[in-house]
């Protein structure tokens, strides 16, 4: 007789722990995963990592690993690759150019423009872009993009894990990428008009074989992408809301895959390490 009376007493204390529990959370919107990271991004005042990167060159792809320390005000970056290559650019300082050790012979500091062909050859962005930059002009687009149609085109597509960490996954399959043709009505940079359509600096310089610091002149024609990939994979950290991978694929597959480790936001970096005579360096 007790144990039957103890039956509906313990059914009931269950049920009403069930009830008290918390429900399993929901999941988050596209637009509230856009938000934190942008916001996350924005709010960058430091940044260390490592980044692995292999982007599509002329057809063949090229792997590189780099470390890197940002600073966003003033802007301030050093980077490092695998070959021992050092890059550093200190807003107001050198004229404007970057400090470059090639690690290879002559074996003397170069000073090179950082939006120069020189800068930019075999790679696809500039080393301004270092970091996250990039990433949040996917996203938003710049303020001359007329078609917004591939920044709308993002959707929250559920979780996965990378390297470990919990991630979101955002993605946007554009399948009207392509081509397009783009006639001068005057003189414009590279920059000016890949901010135009969205598409990134590379692919104009590749399609129509001009260096990437020419002024193209008025009258023109050029075939440019219409945006800037036919499908785009980004993983947020849940934890931080900064990027660990981001994959852009176009019309021929592949274009560039970026995986961000070790990273370290917002921890105060000596200024010493933005000086060309710092002791790690080889400047």
């Amino acid at each position: 007789m007790t144990s039957i009376l103890r039956f509906p007493a313990f059914a009931a204390l269950l049920l009403a722990v069930m009830a008290a529990a918390p429900a399993p959370a929901d999941k988050p919107t596209t637009e509230l995963v856009i938000s934190r990271l942008s916001g996350a991004i924005e709010n960058l005042k430091t940044l260390r990592c490592t980044v692995k990167a292999q982007e599509r060159l002329d057809g063949k792809y090229q792997q590189a690993r780099s470390t890197m320390k940002i600073m966003a005000s003033p802007l301030k970056i050093y980077v490092r690759n695998q070959k021992g290559v050092e890059v550093l650019w200190v807003t107001g300082q050198n004229n404007g150019d970057a400090w470059v050790n090639p690690n290879a012979f002559p074996y003397v500091t170069l000073n090179l423009d950082p939006k120069g062909s020189v800068m930019r050859r075999n790679q696809h962005h500039s080393v301004l872009n270092a970091g996250f930059g990039t990433i949040a002009d996917l996203l938003h687009g710049s303020p001359l993009r007329q078609d917004r149609t591939y920044e709308r085109s993002f959707r929250y597509t559920g979780d996965s894990t990378v390297a470990g960490r919990a991630c979101h996954v955002l993605r946007s399959d554009y399948p009207q990428f392509r081509y397009v043709t783009y006639k001068t009505t005057k003189a414009e940079s590279i920059s000016r008009i890949a901010d135009r359509f969205g598409c990134g600096e590379y692919r104009i310089v590749e399609r129509n074989g001009l260096a990437v610091d020419e002024t193209v002149p008025a009258g023109k024609t050029l075939q440019v992408p219409n945006s800037y990939g036919r499908r785009t994979i980004v993983c947020v950290d849940q934890k931080t809301f900064l990027p660990t991978v981001v994959q852009v694929n176009d019309d021929k597959g592949l274009f560039e895959k970026f995986e961000f480790s070790e990273v370290i936001a917002n921890q105060p970096i000596p200024a010493a390490e933005f000086t060309k005579e710092y002791k790690d360096y080889k400047f």
